[in-house]
């Protein structure tokens, strides 16, 4: 599908197709195209456009580059973030002079909201570059966003994990059981984010270098430097929080030990208080003649009251040395 806009009084207005009949088409949106629609952006612009697996390739060389004065960039974008587990897909930035370019294969919230806000109000929106500049800007705040969000949400977790309202120790084992699910799911969702904010750092850096060759106004660059430092402190913060999330996986693996060897060390007590009646007992239960304590008027409650102390005496040691 092939969105196009142009520019209208500083703000962008949807057209059909790329020959408006009127103002010069600036910047097209090309979702999951086919080949025929390939085929058009190519005339347009006078150059190949990536392919889906040329766009999926790590290398900076794939990603950033420059071919006959025309600039591409390539950047992974999340989409679906209200959830934990976005949809992380590339998309590619084609900067040809005064035409832009944007190949996509899924729905960055940010392709929904920066063309509704520049067709409301004037943005700045003057050319190729500064479209490509503000759409930019609208993912990097569509990423602080839900960083804020998981930010939130894994100090919520926090809470739950070093103050449990639950006081039974089955009920606070299914608590942390969740509790790791929901920091898992949480790691995976930051670990997606710092990429994307990777990507987009480099390409960043590569913007600057290309506004620098181009001699682009100073507000652009100015612009661009913002939107490098943004990124950088989002990335800072993304891999901030992703410590604080491995820490507080370890905490919830500590709080479950610290549960386990506490019904451990119960059970084990009860083992070794019981230890010594079960030995008195044992003695007493053996069938031999020459046993005086048999007929004896006190031997039943003898027998009896040496299993209580035995008994009583290891569990007052336990409780003196502060194992109990």
């Amino acid at each position: 599908m092939i969105k196009a806009f142009v520019i209208d009084q500083d703000r962008l207005r949807l057209v059909d197709g790329l020959s408006s009949g009127g103002s010069p088409v600036v910047w097209v949106d090309l979702v999951s195209p086919t080949k025929e629609e390939e085929a058009d952006i190519e005339a347009w612009i006078g150059v190949e456009i990536p392919t889906r697996e040329e766009m999926e390739e790590i290398e900076i060389s794939s990603r950033l580059y420059v071919e006959d004065g025309v600039y591409f960039m390539t950047a992974t974008l999340p989409a679906s973030t209200e959830g934990d587990e976005p949809i992380i897909s590339p998309v590619t930035f084609v900067l040809a002079g005064n035409r832009l370019v944007t190949i996509r294969y899924h729905e960055p919230r940010a392709f929904q909201t920066f063309p509704v806000r520049a067709e409301k109000a004037s943005i700045g929106c003057t050319n190729a570059e500064t479209i490509l500049i503000g759409l930019l800007e609208a993912i990097v705040d569509r990423l602080a966003d839900v960083l804020e969000r998981a930010s939130r949400d894994v100090e919520a977790l926090s809470k739950d994990i070093f103050n449990p309202t639950e006081t039974k120790a089955s009920k606070r084992d299914r608590s942390f059981q969740l509790l790791l699910k929901q920091l898992g799911r949480k790691e995976s969702l930051t670990s997606n984010m710092r990429d994307s904010l990777t990507t987009l750092q480099r390409l960043s850096s590569f913007m600057a270098h290309a506004t620098g060759q181009s001699k682009s106004s100073k507000d652009v660059r100015a612009r661009v430097k913002t939107l490098s430092r943004d990124v950088a402190s989002l990335a800072d913060h993304s891999s901030f929080l992703s410590q604080k999330i491995t820490f507080l996986l370890d905490a919830t693996l500590g709080m479950i030990n610290i549960e386990q060897n506490a019904i451990i060390k119960i059970v084990s007590v009860a083992a070794v208080v019981f230890l010594p009646p079960t030995l008195v007992a044992s003695i007493y239960g053996m069938n031999f003649d020459a046993m005086p304590e048999l007929k004896w008027n006190i031997g039943y409650p003898l027998a009896l009251g040496l299993m209580v102390v035995s008994a009583v005496l290891p569990f007052w040691y336990f409780r003196r040395r502060g194992w109990l």
